[in-house]
């Protein structure tokens, strides 16, 4: 089919920023195991900042914001249980992940511990490889659970970004799909937000059933917010998984309708002069990008995801649920490609 899409073309070229090490708060009165921690993960790639006690933790965050503390149990003015309360209390800080040092290794002060939102612990004595493992793996779950979507469970862009990348480097074919649900704002405007939650969390669970059956190699779920969903897959299971996916969908969004907007097939949503506009019921658009040998090859996340986009303009153009795949090769620069091809679902 012909689109007429002018293709969208992104500076591949340009420097990525550079990530900067995580900063880690050492927090301990002891001189000498506070050089020893720090000394460490100075070694180990990581940026330190100490403070003496809780109450100086607590001045220090105040002009720098850590990606963990590392603090101990025992101090003076504030020690290290009440600091991790404290922590926890105020909004900026409560998400902060604190590793606790302690010479205590029974139960009941681990309880104590753990009540007040200590993440994770280490008993001294403690060598190096302990203490950098537990660091990077607190870190690791810490920014897993910040990038993953409160109401589908999913990753989020950051995710989503690392996995493209990913499968840019071991060089296969690879498809990246973005999905959204068509006159979604319409199911907020007459329902309320509510209930477009769960068209939301309806599509997502569609995503999972239509993954579980599209076999190996795995199929990556992303939820980049709101309607928004990407999914990363081999280009041979994108029409099995977007045929599961929009089946699977339709059949349950008619029954997050009233009854009677189900049976009539659309739903009456007011304008602002206090008109009632019809609304066909929610469908799919799809759209695809591609990167295979006979094809394209992306050099940059971003355009992937800008060429999934374009695509994803091109199926909301068609009628019902329909799904656009960017065939183009590199060296087309004909806006009339055909093959720049889409289906309907």
């Amino acid at each position: 089919m012909s689109t007429g899409v002018v293709r969208h073309k992104v500076d591949a070229t340009a420097a990525e920023p550079e990530e900067r090490p995580d900063l880690i708060l050492v927090v301990d009165d002891d001189e000498d195991i506070a050089s020893f921690v720090a000394f460490n993960l100075k070694v180990h790639g990581f940026e330190v900042m100490r403070a003496r006690d809780g109450q100086h933790a607590l001045e220090v965050m105040e002009t720098r914001r850590p990606d963990l503390a590392v603090v101990d149990w025992m101090m003076p003015n504030m020690n290290g249980v009440e600091l991790t309360r404290r922590l926890r209390a105020e909004p900026l800080t409560s998400a902060l992940p604190v590793i606790m040092l302690t010479a205590k290794g029974m139960t009941v002060d681990k309880v104590v511990g753990l009540t007040a939102g200590v993440d994770d612990y280490l008993v001294k004595p403690f060598d190096t490889a302990e203490l950098i493992a537990r660091v990077s793996s607190t870190l690791r779950r810490n920014k897993e659970f910040r990038e993953v979507s409160p109401l589908t469970g999913l990753p989020g862009n950051a995710r989503v970004r690392r996995e493209i990348v990913d499968r840019m480097k071991t060089g296969k074919d690879y498809a990246v799909g973005y999905i959204d649900i068509d006159r979604f704002k319409s199911v907020n405007d007459v329902y309320g937000f509510d209930r477009g939650d769960e068209f939301i969390t309806a599509l997502a669970g569609s995503l999972h059933r239509a993954v579980a059956g599209s076999g190996r190699p795995p199929v990556f779920l992303g939820h980049i917010g709101g309607d928004d969903f990407v999914f990363i897959c081999t280009p041979e299971q994108v029409l099995p998984l977007t045929k599961r996916t929009v089946n699977d969908f339709e059949t349950v969004a008619d029954q997050l309708y009233d009854p009677e907007d189900a049976r009539r097939g659309y739903i009456e949503v007011p304008d602002r002069r206090g008109n009632k506009q019809r609304a066909a019921l929610v469908t799919l658009s799809i759209g695809v990008a591609q990167a295979t040998a006979e094809g394209r090859r992306f050099e940059d996340a971003r355009e992937v995801v800008a060429v999934a986009s374009e695509m994803k303009k091109v199926a909301k153009s068609q009628p019902g649920s329909y799904v656009a795949i960017d065939r183009r090769r590199a060296d087309s620069e004909d806006p009339e490609d055909p093959s720049a091809a889409g289906m309907g679902l």
